[in-house]
């Protein structure tokens, strides 16, 4: 994941969106995006008229840093989609949603990506049956996506039990038995995030 030591909410208000960084706290009136959805620093109320470099480059930073993303990785994924059938961009954010660290946000193993990729980063996830520490490790249609047995009396996970858990309907997650599994491949009706796939595509296409 790409560093950032300045606050989370920065990063929303400089994209002007929320990118759902800090988990259920952006669901509430408490984010950042609630009180102050400007961009951050003294003159954050005055925006200048941008270029259209510049709207391109806003909407795959926004991509970016809702997935905690670098630009190498980032580029990867775009490249990977060109040589892919079917549509560039939505091939693209397909890869990036299959990522096992966002699966073990979407299932709400993780209250948010950051945290989700500390669980993966930690050996507590496994993808049928072996454990996989690697959070860019991308699942596929079928995969069982599980807490490690070992870890199940966590604290973290406990809390998950009974939960009743909005997720996306690519994936399911039976959270008594702490374990789900991969439904389909992710369409671009099923990712939350307001983006302009097209504006990413002109960008690096030049």
């Amino acid at each position: 994941m790409a560093k950032y030591t300045n606050a989370d909410c920065k990063l929303c208000r400089r994209e002007g969106a929320k990118l759902f960084l800090k988990g259920e706290r952006c669901t509430t009136k408490k984010c950042a995006m609630e009180k102050r959805p400007v961009a951050p620093g003294m003159h954050g109320v005055v925006r200048k008229k941008a270029s259209e470099y510049n709207i391109q480059l806003r909407e795959k930073q926004k991509v970016k840093r809702a997935y905690g993303l670098l630009e190498k990785q980032f580029r990867e994924y775009y490249e990977e989609a060109e040589r892919m059938r079917g549509v560039t961009g939505e091939n693209m954010l397909a890869l990036i949603e299959k990522r096992l660290d966002n699966v073990v946000y979407r299932m709400g193993i993780g209250s948010s990506r950051a945290e989700s990729r500390q669980i993966v980063n930690h050996g507590h996830i496994t993808v049928n049956g072996k454990c996989v520490d690697i959070p860019s490790y991308q699942v596929k249609p079928g995969d069982v996506i599980a807490v490690k047995e070992n870890k199940k009396d966590n604290a973290l996970f406990k809390e998950l039990r009974g939960a009743k858990i909005v997720m996306p309907k690519w994936v399911e997650f039976d959270t008594e038995a702490l374990t789900g599994k991969i439904i389909d491949n992710p369409k671009r009706e099923d990712i939350d995030l307001n983006i302009n796939k097209q504006l990413i595509i002109e960008l690096y296409s030049k």
